[in-house]
């Protein structure tokens, strides 16, 4: 896709739904997309950050880094820390469960007001 505007992670389990929280995904979904399309590039397995009610700020620092590449995540709940963490990388976070492809519909069409506004 060559006109990419968005690379979107999006926490799910079965890469059909944003089910997951950030730090207890195991696997992002990632996709390309732009105004008029979606394309699903790839999944990317990931050790979760939080096992147990524990925290792990390497892992986590790791994970932020290996979707680093990615310009949004989608996710069922994302943390202060790690929302943070993700910002700090030019990653913007949001909490839109659902079915993927209309959680993505929904993010490029709240970005796409913001735009109008800058």
């Amino acid at each position: 896709m060559a006109d990419t505007k968005y690379r979107i992670a999006v926490a799910s389990s079965d890469g059909i739904v944003v089910n997951n929280h950030f730090g207890r995904a195991r696997a992002f979904y990632i996709y390309a997309v732009n105004e008029d399309s979606s394309e699903f590039l790839e999944v990317r397995n990931l050790p979760p950050v939080c096992e147990m009610g524990e925290h792990d700020e390497e892992r986590l620092q790791k994970n932020v880094d290996s979707l680093s590449d990615c310009t949004h995540l989608l996710a069922l709940k994302v943390g202060p820390g790690a929302r943070a963490a993700l910002e700090n990388k030019g990653i913007s976070v949001y909490e839109i469960p659902g079915i993927i492809s209309e959680s993505i519909d929904k993010l490029v069409k709240y970005e796409q007001v913001n735009e109008l506004f800058k």
